[in-house]
């Protein structure tokens, strides 16, 4: 009898096994693959296939622990579209779209394939440099804005698109945050310099800037809790030392610093919009304490103007002419009781609103004065073209006076050019007693200066107002 071996047979629940193995691991490698594409998307901006805000935290994350053990720190690149709002608008929404896909790819090409480039919403980009010293990153920043140069087709048209850039090395305290507001803060400065720049982010200007927002917050605050105070100082007519008017400057009484004077305050007042706002309170405190001298008994006897100064701002106001008006009714004065003193900067676009500004007020009747007159764009046509009464002629002509025996000479000439126009002229910077007369004697009319009396506050000036009837005492 021949004997054979057994036969092993591979049982049926070893086969169900495997089988069930195999579809597990099926099974996870779909689950991981959909985890990789879910990912992918949460990462990934739809419009323009860059990675979006998450894929920025990834990469700074990465790139700041790579700082950590020894690296060089990374670069944030930001970047804004010029004019993108704009285009938008007149384009439409579909070649906005199609705008930032190729601003999109255009950076994309002219960076390095380890730099992150992101979209981070809008017409805002974002491109991270991990390791990178910040000569090599500013020259990828040039490389962008120079590929951004070239007009974009849109089919129909062409459109040209720059960006303003603004670059911030990460420092070891810095979260991502931190980052893109410094960036940002850049970016700023590029468009304020003219746009498709780019700057580095400065620390001085940031502490500059935020120092400047301090100084609008307390202006504000200063503005309606009376720690703004004025001074005035007299003009007085050559002739006969008789006061003709008073020139309402203003003070900035500050609860810590003391005493700021007006060339600390004003050009930030001018630079942020806030010059409207103190220029109203001036114009109605200055009115109303004109109307207190009148009512005084004591100061009754004086009748002089008051002197206010008028900013570029005020011009461009189409509310100016109406708080001019109310002002002197609220305090029943009449509009010759108020002189506007104008800035040759304020007036020198000579625009439409600014004619229509100083058109309304002449109709008005207040009085309108160009100052500083000879200071900076002195243009006699001036003199004849605009609706003005007086000219203030600056300082600087009357400081020489005693120096060169030629200067007063000079000075009638100035003095005749004025009265051939039909104006009347005010001369600042007398200091002495021989300046006076010297003017007097080419027949200047009124004066101002220390000769006559410095700045004082209300309570000095009334002072001065009830005890002397001639300037000075």
């Amino acid at each position: 009898m021949t004997s054979t071996k057994p036969r092993r047979l591979v049982s049926t629940d070893d086969a169900r096994i495997e089988k069930l193995e195999r579809h597990v691991q099926a099974l996870m490698q779909e689950l991981h693959q959909a985890r990789y594409e879910q990912r992918r998307e949460a990462l990934t901006d739809a419009l323009t296939g860059l990675g979006n805000r998450l894929a920025l935290v990834d990469a700074f994350t990465a790139a700041r622990d790579s700082a950590a053990r020894g690296a060089a720190p990374p670069v944030l690149l930001l970047l804004n579209l010029d004019s993108f709002k704009a285009l938008k608008n007149s384009a439409g929404h579909a070649a906005g779209d199609q705008v930032l896909v190729t601003v999109a790819m255009r950076i994309q090409s002219a960076v390095r394939e380890n730099d992150v480039v992101t979209r981070l919403g809008g017409d805002e980009f974002a491109v991270l440099l991990p390791a990178t010293p910040q000569t090599r990153a500013t020259a990828v920043g040039n490389r962008i804005l120079a590929a951004l140069e070239p007009a974009i087709d849109l089919g129909n048209n062409s459109v040209r698109c720059g960006a303003s850039m603004g670059l911030r090395i990460a420092e070891p305290h810095h979260t991502l945050e931190d980052l893109l507001q410094e960036a940002d803060f850049a970016v700023d400065e590029s468009k304020s310099e003219g746009r498709s720049k780019l700057k580095v982010f400065d620390p001085a200007t940031l502490h500059a800037r935020q120092l400047q927002r301090q100084i609008v917050g307390e202006l504000r605050e200063a503005i309606r809790s009376d720690q703004l105070v004025l001074f005035y100082q007299p003009i007085v007519e050559l002739a006969s030392g008789r006061l003709e008017g008073c020139e309402a400057l203003v003070r900035w009484n500050h609860p810590v610093h003391g005493l700021i004077m007006p060339d600390q305050f004003i050009p930030v007042a001018e630079a942020t919009g806030l010059i409207a706002e103190l220029g109203r309170w001036v114009l109605r405190t200055a009115v109303g304490q004109l109307r207190h001298w009148r009512d005084n008994p004591a100061t009754a006897h004086h009748d002089f103007s008051m002197r206010i100064n008028v900013s570029a701002a005020d011009l461009q106001s189409l509310e100016f002419v109406d708080d001019v008006s109310e002002a002197l009714a609220e305090e029943s004065l009449t509009p010759e009781s108020l002189v506007l003193e104008l800035t040759e900067s304020a007036i020198i676009q000579n625009n439409e609103l600014d004619r229509y500004t100083l058109a309304s007020l002449h109709r008005l009747g207040v009085g309108m004065e160009i100052d500083d007159f000879g200071a900076g764009y002195s243009s006699m046509g001036y003199l004849r073209k605009l609706p003005v009464d007086r000219v203030k002629v600056d300082r600087q002509f009357v400081k020489d006076l005693g120096k060169d025996p030629s200067q007063l000479k000079f000075l009638a000439a100035i003095q005749e050019v004025i009265r051939s126009c039909g104006l009347e002229g005010v001369w600042e910077g007398i200091e002495t007693a021989d300046e006076a007369e010297a003017l007097r004697s080419i027949g200047c009319a009124s004066g101002q200066g220390y000769y006559f009396g410095r700045p004082l506050p209300e309570g000095e000036f009334t002072a001065q107002l009830a005890r002397q009837t001639v300037w000075p005492a």
